[in-house]
Order: C-alpha cells, then structure tokens, then sequence
C-alpha cells in the first residue's frame, strides 16, 4: 500500500486509540465471544483512563497505520515491565496488531509486523514474542509464516471467559551479532 504510513501515537490521538481498539477488536472476536463478554472487555480495556495509563508508559508503544490520513490499524509494542511476562528478559512483546477488517490480505498488518520488528532489532532485543488466542486461527498462521514458534501458553480473560493465548516468539540475538 504506497500511501500508508506506520506512525508513533501520541496522548492528544487518545480518542483515535479508542476508536480503532474498539472496532478491530470487535472485528476480530465478536462473531465467537458472547455479547456480554466482548462488551465488559471493550469498557474496561478500551477506557479512555485505561488507554492513557498505557500511552503515558514509558516501557509502551503505540504506532497507528495511516492510509490518507485514515487510522486503518494500530500495534502496540511493550518493553520491560510493561510486558505482561517475560519482563526480566531482553525482548520487545507484540501485544496487540489490529487492522480494519476492509483491509486485511492488504500488508497492513505485516507492515506493522515489519516496523515491530525494526523496533525490537534497534532495541537489541533477543527475542520478539506475543500470545495469540488459540482460536485465532488466521493470526497463528501469519506468526508462523513470519517464524515464530510455539513456547508456552497463558490465560487470558474476557469478560468471564478463561481463554488460552499461545505464547509464540521469534529469535533475534543472531540478527544483532
């Protein structure tokens, strides 16, 4: 996409953040999550108090992904304590990718993949890694052809619902030698 830019969100684009979250998220997880659920995880995760807590961290970043002035996809990359594990190691966590559903099979979400990536080389990471919801069956598929593997598995809450997010990461160290 030749006009799309991936760009660092600021605490003023807040109301932007919000919007986006909450329809990709919807997007992506209302047709298999009850009302009631999706409804409690959208309040509490996509407050605007929530939202600037996390923009406010130091140890997280947001990028969008702009089409002609367009907010069409956002990520949100975590360092330190920020990450929900992992936090003593040397690694960037991926915590969210979301694109626009209009837009997927478009390369927005390997370009936000790609720029993560950047991010965690400049970084000297040693590792990139993420958790993805086991019935995300199309987010697992990108992860492992971009060659993250498997290496654990965690709880995760929505609304009521226990889920398993398959903990997936990429090697770097041998990239920053």
């Amino acid at each position: 996409m030749e006009n799309l830019e991936i760009l660092p969100v600021k605490a003023k684009d807040v109301l932007h953040l919000q919007d986006i979250s909450k329809l990709t998220f919807s997007q992506t997880f209302s047709a298999i999550n009850s009302e009631e659920n999706m409804a409690k995880y959208l309040e509490d995760s996509f407050s605007i108090d929530q939202l600037n807590e996390e923009l406010h961290n130091e140890s997280s970043l947001f990028y969008f992904a702009k089409l002609n002035d367009e907010v069409i996809g956002y990520m949100k990359l975590n360092t330190g304590e920020a990450q929900k594990e992992n936090q003593n190691d040397n690694a960037l966590e991926i915590e969210r990718i979301y694109v626009l559903q209009e837009f997927h099979g478009k390369k927005v979400g390997q370009l936000l993949y790609l720029h993560a990536i950047k991010v965690a080389e400049e970084m000297k990471a040693d590792y990139v890694w993420l958790g993805v919801w086991e019935k995300n069956f199309r987010a697992i598929a990108f992860y492992k052809k971009n060659g993250f593997v498997a290496f654990d598995q965690h709880v995760f809450i929505l609304g009521d619902d226990r889920q398993i997010d398959i903990l997936m990461k990429l090697e770097l160290a041998q990239r920053n030698e």
